[in-house]
Protein backbone atom coordinates (compact mmCIF):
# COMPACT_ATOMS: atom_id res chain seq x y z
CA UNK A 1 0.00 0.00 0.00
CA UNK A 2 1.52 3.41 -0.95
CA UNK A 3 2.72 5.53 1.96
CA UNK A 4 0.97 8.90 1.77
CA UNK A 5 1.58 11.53 4.42
CA UNK A 6 -1.19 12.67 6.73
CA UNK A 7 -1.57 16.13 5.18
CA UNK A 8 -5.27 16.94 5.12
CA UNK A 9 -6.11 14.26 7.68
CA UNK A 10 -8.03 15.59 10.71
CA UNK A 11 -9.43 12.63 12.59
CA UNK A 12 -10.89 9.14 12.26
CA UNK A 13 -13.31 7.23 14.44
CA UNK A 14 -14.27 3.57 14.52
CA UNK A 15 -17.86 2.83 15.59
CA UNK A 16 -18.85 -0.60 16.86
CA UNK A 17 -22.52 -0.28 15.86
CA UNK A 18 -23.80 -0.54 19.45
CA UNK A 19 -23.24 3.03 20.61
CA UNK A 20 -19.50 2.88 21.22
CA UNK A 21 -16.66 4.59 19.34
CA UNK A 22 -12.91 5.00 19.57
CA UNK A 23 -10.53 7.41 17.90
CA UNK A 24 -8.23 6.03 15.23
CA UNK A 25 -4.84 7.43 14.30
CA UNK A 26 -3.45 7.85 10.82
CA UNK A 27 -1.01 4.97 11.19
CA UNK A 28 -3.76 2.55 12.24
CA UNK A 29 -6.02 3.79 9.49
CA UNK A 30 -3.31 3.28 6.88
CA UNK A 31 -2.51 -0.14 8.34
CA UNK A 32 -6.07 -1.33 7.85
CA UNK A 33 -8.45 -0.51 10.67
CA UNK A 34 -11.13 -3.16 11.07
CA UNK A 35 -14.56 -2.94 12.65
CA UNK A 36 -17.12 -5.52 13.59
CA UNK A 37 -19.99 -6.73 11.48
CA UNK A 38 -22.23 -3.87 12.60
CA UNK A 39 -19.50 -1.24 12.81
CA UNK A 40 -18.28 1.48 10.44
CA UNK A 41 -15.46 4.03 10.17
CA UNK A 42 -15.59 7.82 9.88
CA UNK A 43 -12.62 9.52 8.16
CA UNK A 44 -12.57 13.30 8.43
CA UNK A 45 -10.37 15.32 6.04
CA UNK A 46 -9.49 18.97 5.47
CA UNK A 47 -9.85 20.39 1.95
CA UNK A 48 -6.40 21.58 0.92
CA UNK A 49 -5.83 24.81 -0.99
CA UNK A 50 -4.50 23.04 -4.04
CA UNK A 51 -7.50 20.63 -4.00
CA UNK A 52 -5.27 17.56 -4.04
CA UNK A 53 -5.96 14.76 -1.58
CA UNK A 54 -3.45 11.98 -2.42
CA UNK A 55 -5.07 9.34 -0.23
CA UNK A 56 -8.60 10.27 -1.25
CA UNK A 57 -7.83 10.28 -4.95
CA UNK A 58 -5.57 7.24 -5.13
CA UNK A 59 -6.23 4.89 -2.23
CA UNK A 60 -9.71 5.54 -0.84
CA UNK A 61 -11.34 3.18 -3.29
CA UNK A 62 -13.97 5.61 -4.56
CA UNK A 63 -14.78 6.72 -8.08
CA UNK A 64 -12.89 9.75 -9.50
CA UNK A 65 -16.14 11.67 -9.96
CA UNK A 66 -17.01 11.27 -6.30
CA UNK A 67 -13.50 12.32 -5.28
CA UNK A 68 -13.87 15.44 -7.44
CA UNK A 69 -17.18 16.26 -5.76
CA UNK A 70 -15.59 15.87 -2.32
CA UNK A 71 -12.77 18.27 -3.23
CA UNK A 72 -14.74 20.79 -5.33
CA UNK A 73 -13.90 24.37 -4.43
CA UNK A 74 -17.47 25.75 -4.35
CA UNK A 75 -20.60 23.63 -4.27
CA UNK A 76 -24.21 24.16 -3.29
CA UNK A 77 -26.00 21.76 -0.93
CA UNK A 78 -27.08 18.66 -2.83
CA UNK A 79 -27.45 14.90 -2.59
CA UNK A 80 -26.64 12.25 -5.18
CA UNK A 81 -27.48 8.58 -4.62
CA UNK A 82 -25.33 5.80 -6.06
CA UNK A 83 -25.51 2.01 -5.95
CA UNK A 84 -22.49 1.87 -3.65
CA UNK A 85 -23.41 4.81 -1.40
CA UNK A 86 -24.57 8.41 -1.28
CA UNK A 87 -22.87 11.77 -1.72
CA UNK A 88 -24.18 14.60 0.48
CA UNK A 89 -23.04 18.20 0.55
CA UNK A 90 -24.29 20.40 3.43
CA UNK A 91 -23.61 23.87 4.72
CA UNK A 92 -23.16 24.95 8.31
CA UNK A 93 -22.97 28.27 10.14
CA UNK A 94 -19.78 28.82 12.05
CA UNK A 95 -19.72 30.28 15.56
CA UNK A 96 -15.96 30.58 15.75
CA UNK A 97 -14.51 33.97 16.87
CA UNK A 98 -14.53 36.70 14.19
CA UNK A 99 -16.97 34.74 12.02
CA UNK A 100 -19.79 36.60 10.28
CA UNK A 101 -23.40 35.37 10.61
CA UNK A 102 -23.71 34.82 6.85
CA UNK A 103 -20.61 32.63 6.62
CA UNK A 104 -21.86 29.16 5.73
CA UNK A 105 -19.07 26.68 5.19
CA UNK A 106 -19.36 23.47 3.22
CA UNK A 107 -18.91 19.94 4.50
CA UNK A 108 -19.16 17.00 2.08
CA UNK A 109 -19.92 13.35 2.90
CA UNK A 110 -19.47 10.11 1.05
CA UNK A 111 -21.55 7.51 2.90
CA UNK A 112 -21.11 3.77 2.48
CA UNK A 113 -22.41 0.89 4.63
CA UNK A 114 -19.03 0.50 6.38
CA UNK A 115 -17.41 3.89 5.91
CA UNK A 116 -18.10 7.62 5.96
CA UNK A 117 -15.64 10.06 4.41
CA UNK A 118 -16.16 13.75 5.16
CA UNK A 119 -14.24 16.72 3.76
CA UNK A 120 -14.55 20.17 5.31
CA UNK A 121 -13.50 23.57 4.00
CA UNK A 122 -13.32 25.37 7.37
CA UNK A 123 -13.79 24.24 10.99
CA UNK A 124 -17.42 24.05 12.07
CA UNK A 125 -18.61 24.29 15.66
CA UNK A 126 -21.26 21.63 14.96
CA UNK A 127 -18.54 19.11 14.12
CA UNK A 128 -16.59 20.06 17.24
CA UNK A 129 -19.68 19.45 19.38
CA UNK A 130 -20.29 16.15 17.59
CA UNK A 131 -16.77 14.96 18.42
CA UNK A 132 -17.22 16.08 22.03
CA UNK A 133 -20.30 13.86 22.19
CA UNK A 134 -18.22 10.97 20.84
CA UNK A 135 -15.66 11.50 23.59
CA UNK A 136 -18.50 11.36 26.13
CA UNK A 137 -19.63 7.98 24.77
CA UNK A 138 -22.64 9.17 22.77
CA UNK A 139 -21.94 7.59 19.39
CA UNK A 140 -24.31 6.78 16.50
CA UNK A 141 -25.01 3.14 15.73
CA UNK A 142 -25.45 3.39 11.95
CA UNK A 143 -24.20 5.66 9.16
CA UNK A 144 -27.76 6.91 8.77
CA UNK A 145 -27.91 7.90 12.44
CA UNK A 146 -24.51 9.57 12.03
CA UNK A 147 -25.77 11.81 9.19
CA UNK A 148 -29.08 12.51 10.96
CA UNK A 149 -27.36 13.52 14.20
CA UNK A 150 -24.86 15.78 12.47
CA UNK A 151 -27.56 17.33 10.25
CA UNK A 152 -29.65 18.25 13.28
CA UNK A 153 -26.61 19.85 14.93
CA UNK A 154 -26.04 21.97 11.83
CA UNK A 155 -29.71 22.93 11.82
CA UNK A 156 -29.63 23.91 15.52
CA UNK A 157 -26.98 26.53 14.78
CA UNK A 158 -29.01 27.92 11.91
CA UNK A 159 -31.91 28.35 14.32
CA UNK A 160 -29.82 30.59 16.57
CA UNK A 161 -28.77 32.92 13.75
CA UNK A 162 -32.19 33.11 12.08
CA UNK A 163 -33.91 33.83 15.40
CA UNK A 164 -31.45 36.68 15.94
CA UNK A 165 -32.27 38.05 12.47
CA UNK A 166 -36.00 37.95 13.21
CA UNK A 167 -35.46 39.78 16.50
CA UNK A 168 -33.35 42.37 14.71
CA UNK A 169 -36.18 42.89 12.19
CA UNK A 170 -38.60 43.39 15.11
CA UNK A 171 -36.32 46.03 16.60
CA UNK A 172 -35.97 47.87 13.31
CA UNK A 173 -39.74 47.90 12.79
CA UNK A 174 -40.15 49.50 16.23
CA UNK A 175 -37.49 52.15 15.58
CA UNK A 176 -38.24 53.00 11.96
CA UNK A 177 -40.22 56.15 12.91
CA UNK A 178 -37.94 57.29 15.72
CA UNK A 179 -34.33 56.33 14.95
CA UNK A 180 -31.94 58.33 12.81
CA UNK A 181 -32.38 57.36 9.17
CA UNK A 182 -28.63 57.39 8.49
CA UNK A 183 -27.92 54.74 11.15
CA UNK A 184 -31.07 52.76 10.36
CA UNK A 185 -30.38 52.52 6.63
CA UNK A 186 -27.10 50.65 7.11
CA UNK A 187 -28.68 48.16 9.54
CA UNK A 188 -31.60 47.44 7.22
CA UNK A 189 -29.28 46.88 4.26
CA UNK A 190 -27.10 44.50 6.30
CA UNK A 191 -30.16 42.60 7.54
CA UNK A 192 -31.47 42.10 4.03
CA UNK A 193 -28.05 41.10 2.68
CA UNK A 194 -27.55 38.43 5.37
CA UNK A 195 -31.06 37.04 4.85
CA UNK A 196 -30.54 36.73 1.10
CA UNK A 197 -27.14 35.03 1.45
CA UNK A 198 -28.37 32.54 4.06
CA UNK A 199 -31.44 31.62 2.05
CA UNK A 200 -29.28 30.94 -1.02
CA UNK A 201 -27.70 28.00 0.80
CA UNK A 202 -30.47 26.97 3.17
CA UNK A 203 -33.15 26.38 0.55
CA UNK A 204 -31.12 23.75 -1.42
CA UNK A 205 -30.14 22.09 1.87
CA UNK A 206 -33.77 21.20 2.46
CA UNK A 207 -33.89 19.31 -0.83
CA UNK A 208 -30.58 17.60 -0.09
CA UNK A 209 -31.76 16.29 3.29
CA UNK A 210 -35.11 15.13 1.94
CA UNK A 211 -33.39 13.38 -0.96
CA UNK A 212 -30.92 11.65 1.36
CA UNK A 213 -33.79 10.40 3.52
CA UNK A 214 -35.03 8.44 0.49
CA UNK A 215 -31.87 6.29 0.47
CA UNK A 216 -33.01 2.66 0.45
CA UNK A 217 -30.22 0.95 2.36
CA UNK A 218 -29.90 -1.32 5.38
CA UNK A 219 -27.85 1.26 7.24
CA UNK A 220 -30.72 3.75 7.05
CA UNK A 221 -33.42 2.96 9.62
CA UNK A 222 -36.94 4.38 9.80
CA UNK A 223 -35.88 6.49 12.79
CA UNK A 224 -32.96 7.93 10.81
CA UNK A 225 -35.29 8.86 7.95
CA UNK A 226 -37.70 10.55 10.34
CA UNK A 227 -34.90 12.59 11.90
CA UNK A 228 -33.63 13.62 8.48
CA UNK A 229 -37.14 14.66 7.49
CA UNK A 230 -37.37 16.60 10.75
CA UNK A 231 -34.14 18.40 9.86
CA UNK A 232 -35.51 19.08 6.37
CA UNK A 233 -38.76 20.46 7.83
CA UNK A 234 -36.84 22.76 10.12
CA UNK A 235 -34.75 23.98 7.20
CA UNK A 236 -38.00 24.63 5.32
CA UNK A 237 -39.20 26.75 8.22
CA UNK A 238 -35.87 28.60 8.23
CA UNK A 239 -36.19 29.36 4.52
CA UNK A 240 -39.70 30.71 5.09
CA UNK A 241 -38.47 32.78 8.05
CA UNK A 242 -35.67 34.21 5.91
CA UNK A 243 -38.22 35.10 3.22
CA UNK A 244 -40.22 36.88 5.92
CA UNK A 245 -37.14 38.74 7.20
CA UNK A 246 -36.24 39.78 3.66
CA UNK A 247 -39.79 41.02 2.97
CA UNK A 248 -39.92 42.83 6.32
CA UNK A 249 -36.61 44.52 5.52
CA UNK A 250 -38.09 45.69 2.22
CA UNK A 251 -41.16 47.07 4.05
CA UNK A 252 -38.91 48.82 6.59
CA UNK A 253 -36.94 50.35 3.73
CA UNK A 254 -40.16 51.59 2.12
CA UNK A 255 -41.19 53.14 5.44
CA UNK A 256 -37.80 54.84 5.64
CA UNK A 257 -38.26 56.23 2.13
CA UNK A 258 -41.73 57.46 3.10
CA UNK A 259 -40.38 59.06 6.26
CA UNK A 260 -37.54 60.71 4.34
CA UNK A 261 -40.02 62.01 1.76
CA UNK A 262 -42.22 63.45 4.51
CA UNK A 263 -39.22 65.17 6.09
CA UNK A 264 -38.22 66.58 2.71
CA UNK A 265 -41.75 67.77 2.00
CA UNK A 266 -41.89 69.39 5.41
CA UNK A 267 -38.58 71.15 4.83
CA UNK A 268 -39.65 72.32 1.37
CA UNK A 269 -42.95 73.57 2.78
CA UNK A 270 -41.19 75.58 5.48
CA UNK A 271 -38.70 76.94 2.93
CA UNK A 272 -41.53 77.94 0.58
CA UNK A 273 -43.42 79.66 3.41
CA UNK A 274 -40.31 81.56 4.51
CA UNK A 275 -39.70 82.60 0.91
CA UNK A 276 -43.29 83.82 0.50
CA UNK A 277 -43.11 85.76 3.77
CA UNK A 278 -39.78 87.46 3.17
CA UNK A 279 -40.10 88.07 -0.56
CA UNK A 280 -42.54 91.06 -0.21
CA UNK A 281 -40.64 92.32 2.83
CA UNK A 282 -37.44 92.24 0.82
CA UNK A 283 -39.20 94.13 -1.97
CA UNK A 284 -40.43 96.81 0.43
CA UNK A 285 -37.08 97.28 2.13
CA UNK A 286 -35.34 97.27 -1.23
CA UNK A 287 -37.56 100.03 -2.57
CA UNK A 288 -37.17 102.10 0.57
CA UNK A 289 -33.42 101.63 0.49
CA UNK A 290 -32.89 103.10 -2.98
CA UNK A 291 -30.63 106.14 -2.97
CA UNK A 292 -32.86 108.29 -5.20
CA UNK A 293 -35.05 111.30 -4.64
CA UNK A 294 -38.77 111.09 -4.04
CA UNK A 295 -38.70 108.23 -1.53
CA UNK A 296 -41.80 108.67 0.68
CA UNK A 297 -40.90 109.60 4.25
CA UNK A 298 -37.23 110.22 3.51
CA UNK A 299 -37.45 113.61 5.24
CA UNK A 300 -39.75 112.44 8.05
CA UNK A 301 -37.95 111.63 11.34
CA UNK A 302 -40.28 108.69 12.01
CA UNK A 303 -40.27 107.41 8.41
CA UNK A 304 -37.82 104.58 9.11
CA UNK A 305 -39.85 103.29 12.05
CA UNK A 306 -43.07 103.60 10.09
CA UNK A 307 -41.69 101.45 7.27
CA UNK A 308 -40.21 98.95 9.73
CA UNK A 309 -43.53 98.67 11.57
CA UNK A 310 -45.42 98.26 8.31
CA UNK A 311 -43.06 95.44 7.23
CA UNK A 312 -43.35 93.72 10.64
CA UNK A 313 -47.14 93.93 10.59
CA UNK A 314 -47.21 92.52 7.05
CA UNK A 315 -44.89 89.62 8.08
CA UNK A 316 -47.00 88.75 11.13
CA UNK A 317 -50.16 88.91 9.03
CA UNK A 318 -48.73 86.51 6.44
CA UNK A 319 -47.55 84.08 9.13
CA UNK A 320 -51.04 84.12 10.63
CA UNK A 321 -52.57 83.58 7.22
CA UNK A 322 -50.32 80.60 6.51
CA UNK A 323 -51.11 79.06 9.88
CA UNK A 324 -54.81 79.56 9.22
CA UNK A 325 -54.54 77.67 5.91
CA UNK A 326 -52.20 75.13 7.62
CA UNK A 327 -49.13 75.77 5.49
CA UNK A 328 -47.00 76.06 8.64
Amino acid sequence: MPDYDSEGFIAAWAFDGTGGARKVGWAELRGGCTVGERGFIWIHLQLLDRRQQPWLEADAGIEPGIADSLTAEETRPRCVLFDSGAFLNLRGINFKPYSLPDEMHSIRFWVEPKRIISVRTYPLSALADFEDALHRGRAPRTPGEFIADLSLRLVDRMDTVITALAEQADELEENVWSATLTNLSQRVSELRRVAIILRRYIAPQREALNHFSLEDAEWMTARDRNRLREAGDRVTRFAEELDSVRDRAAVIYDQMVERRAEQMNRSMQILAAVTVIFAPLTLITGLMGMNVGGIPGSDDPVGFWAVTSLAGIAGVAMVGLFRWVRWL
